[in-house]
């Protein structure tokens, strides 16, 4: 055993090599604990080009891949997580579903149900959970008043089947809900479709029950990239940066408030989850995010986004 893994490597697949999964190819494929078995994509082209790079196959189906693996990425359109899902883990396979886990909660609950009767293990691609700055949130932050969350990027030309909030700002719900335990007692969110049928821009502002306060700003027209937080609490703040896992502490001190940089180790978030998500099949353990958490982030992204319909209907 290395590094708290058993030596036999994992037999491991990716479904949907596009943007996301050619990387979890990527990775899988310079992991030691992984063995690339292959990949499949609906478009056999782009299946092949990925495969050949990384000296792995290039799968004819959904089913074939299934019957020469253990466990499976699921990195396809979000319409298509559940069906996917689903079949790898009726057949047996232990499956890391990107998010968000699916587009409906009845759905989620079929894919727990489904793994906790097959004995599977299923996470869900929450990345940003595995990021450094949020090891960082957790070692600092004691109850936090108010948090501020902007993540933007350029339009994506892709996923916009699904709004921004259920694209983009269910990364900072996951975080917010993990911060902050308690109910949400209100929220206000609009959003507006830009080059989408769908919200391309919205904001969200959340009181939890503690009294708490969280607002959220996430737009994929933006001409520039932005993932940060500023988590605030009684006499100090923080202010983290998760593109480039850099953060400051700012305390009150007298009169005065002064600033230290925080260190961070600085790793690649998704190498860290794929990780996490071997080490799991190997040793049948429970996922850092898992359907369970993964449903409290798409219940509260799906009450935003029927809140933005009710206030600024979209196009359809």
């Amino acid at each position: 055993m290395a590094n708290g893994f058993a030596m036999e490597p994992v037999r491991v697949g990716v479904v949907g090599v596009g943007h996301i999964g050619r990387h979890h190819a990527r990775i899988y494929a310079s992991e030691p604990v992984a063995e690339l078995v292959g990949v499949y994509d609906i478009d056999p082209e782009r299946s092949r080009e990925v495969s050949q790079g990384l000296g792995a196959r290039s799968f004819d189906s959904l089913e074939e891949l299934a019957a020469e693996t253990e466990a499976v990425s699921v990195a396809t359109p979000t319409a298509a997580h559940f069906p996917v899902a689903l079949f790898l883990l009726e057949q047996g396979r232990h499956v890391l579903v990107e998010k968000p886990i699916s587009e409906s909660l009845s759905h989620a609950r079929k894919l727990l149900e489904t793994a906790q009767r097959k004995g599977c293990v299923l996470q869900v691609g929450h990345v940003e959970r595995f990021n450094p700055i949020f090891g960082v949130l957790n070692e600092l932050l004691r109850e936090p008043r108010f948090i501020e969350a902007h993540r933007l990027s350029p339009y994506p030309g892709r996923n916009t089947e699904i709004g921004v909030v259920l694209d983009l700002m269910i990364h900072d719900l996951d975080i917010i809900l993990q911060l902050v335990p308690h109910p949400v007692a209100r929220m206000e969110a609009v959003g507006v479709p830009i080059l989408s049928p769908t919200e391309d821009i919205a904001n969200v502002r959340l009181r939890f029950a503690n009294g708490c306060i969280a607002n959220l700003t996430t737009s994929r027209v933006s001409r520039e990239r932005m993932r940060k937080i500023r988590v605030f609490q009684k006499d100090a703040y923080l202010s983290l940066n998760y593109e480039e896992q850099s953060g400051d502490l700012y305390r009150k001190e007298q009169n005065r408030i002064v600033r230290e940089p925080i260190p961070v180790s600085k790793e690649e978030p998704l190498r860290l989850e794929l990780r996490s998500f071997l080490r799991c099949v190997r040793q049948r353990g429970s996922p850092v995010v898992g359907a369970k958490e993964a449903l409290g982030s798409l219940r509260l992204a799906i009450e935003i986004t029927e809140e933005i319909q009710r206030s600024s209907p979209v196009s359809s």
